[in-house]
């Protein structure tokens, strides 16, 4: 057995994987996220860890113990500030946290070559904006960091004792160096810090330690190597078999991605596209990303009185009836790809009397669609071709989803086996990598395809012409929601 967990926004997920590549059992703790004022998204690390400890006793004890590796990975960019003794010195401040727009500013003001050496924009969403808000804004704190992890790389701490990170999740910091794959020391002085601050960089598929004997005994497990493991989405991409150039898939979670994967380096932040490292060596990749994807349908969900979100998409598929009116901007979070905007705002626009529970339903599932389809575009812009998109993520399960967002991209989806376990997949793939020593061309295959689902030609051209008033909504309505 192979063991993966992924720390997500959400919820931790847990799997075990055998020799077969078949998941045999999994388990999910959740998780909440706390917001005390506008445009602020934090955790507490201590729920990270009590979520992932349930989720592994979750699974079926015997199988437990026949764990071979463990492998991590997690939401992205959030700092985890440790002072003295690991001391947690404040909550979290997650990637969807928009306090530090202004830090974004600064930094590529001062140092204008940044964007070159990071390949992406500064933005809010990042881990060192996160810092320089803190140095600011609670220099207390700030002046008491000893380490910075991310998320996956806290809980690793706890497993184990070491500071490690992989190159994937890291290169999303904003501190590396992603064409060299290494921190950056010119781009961690702009923000008061060293090396020292930093974990030791391994590739995906490097063990970083192994299991404490201590978490050996609560959890059931032997006493294990650790891969390194990946980003979220660097994750799923080793579960979903994208790791050939060329390459894609879309992810239908908290947050909303469309990832290809190269062979070299292609930096294009112009459009906001994030150009990171892979989760694997001598491979990068190129994604968009926003902020609200199921979260947004989620909400919609809940404002509009479904018991739960598959209500919600139960009832638009049964209605099957593509929109003509009310539109749905999904920017509950602000937005990345490629607005680049912390203080977009969402809306119902366009609403009349005849609007229900069900019309707004469907005005949440395209109007997702929609944004990811900006996505879509500005990865072309950036080269990108996807022939196609593998579907992974919560919201892989709604093939009606799928069918509006096949249309809007004008691309086939591949729905394919356990795709909405999604990144927690690749860090057990990444495990097994870690001690066997096989290569990852013959393990991280793309599982089997249960179904594919073709744009519909008139579907397309409908949503090809609502997407231009979509687009035209955000910018018409910018000055008033910002």
């Amino acid at each position: 057995m192979y063991l993966g967990i992924d720390i997500g926004t959400s919820g931790v997920k847990a799997v075990l994987v055998d020799d077969a590549q078949r998941i045999v059992d999994q388990a999910v703790a959740p998780l909440t996220v706390q917001r005390p004022h506008p445009l602020w998204s934090e955790q507490n690390p201590a729920d990270w860890w009590s979520a992932t400890t349930a989720a592994v006793k979750g699974l079926t004890a015997n199988l437990r113990s026949g764990v071979k590796a463990i492998g991590l990975s997690g939401q992205m960019h959030g700092a985890t500030c440790l002072g003295e003794n690991n001391k947690v010195l404040r909550p979290a401040i997650l990637w969807n946290d928009g306090r530090s727009a202004a830090e974004c500013e600064g930094m590529m003001a001062e140092m204008p070559e940044l964007v070159d050496i990071a390949g992406n924009l500064a933005m809010p969403g990042f881990t060192a904006p996160k810092l320089e808000w803190m140095r600011t804004y609670e220099p207390e704190h700030f002046v008491k960091v000893k380490k910075v992890l991310l998320p996956k790389d806290y809980v690793r701490l706890l497993m184990s004792g070491d500071y490690a990170s992989d190159m994937s999740d890291s290169a999303g910091t904003l501190w590396m160096d992603v064409a060299a794959r290494d921190w950056s020391d010119d781009i961690l002085a702009l923000t008061g810090l060293s090396r020292d601050y930093m974990p030791k960089l391994y590739e995906g598929s490097d063990a970083t330690g192994q299991l404490s004997a201590a978490v050996a005994a609560d959890w059931g497990v032997p006493q294990v190597p650790i891969a390194a493991g990946g980003g979220d989405n660097a994750a799923g991409a080793v579960g979903s078999g994208t790791i050939v150039p060329g390459e894609g898939f879309v992810s239908l979670g908290t947050s909303g991605v469309i990832f290809t994967a190269d062979n070299s380096y292609r930096p294009n932040p112009t459009s906001a596209v994030h150009t990171f490292c892979h989760a694997l060596p001598n491979l990068w990749h190129q994604m968009s990303v926003m902020l609200s994807a199921a979260s947004a349908v989620d909400f919609a969900a809940r404002i509009t009185g479904f018991a739960q979100p598959a209500d919600l998409y139960a009832a638009a598929e049964d209605a099957n009836t593509p929109l003509k009116g009310a539109f749905f901007l999904p920017y509950l979070s602000g937005e990345r790809t490629p607005h680049n905007n912390p203080n977009a705002k969402g809306a119902f626009i366009g609403l009349t009397h005849e609007d229900n529970q069900v019309s707004l339903a469907q005005a949440a599932l395209e109007g997702v669609a929609f944004g990811l389809a900006d996505g879509l575009d500005a990865l072309r812009s950036a080269g990108a071709a996807p022939k196609a998109l593998s579907v992974i993520g919560g919201g892989a399960r709604s093939l009606y989803w799928g069918k509006i967002l096949a249309s809007s991209f004008n691309l086939p989806l591949h729905y394919r086996g356990g795709a909405a376990v999604g990144p927690a997949y690749g860090a057990a793939r990444l495990a097994r990598l870690c001690v066997s020593g096989e290569n990852p061309v013959d393990i991280c295959t793309p599982p089997a395809i249960d179904q594919t689902v073709e744009p519909d030609a008139a579907l397309a051209e409908h949503y090809a012409s609502r997407r231009e008033t979509f687009k035209s909504l955000y910018t018409s309505t910018k000055e008033l929601t910002s």
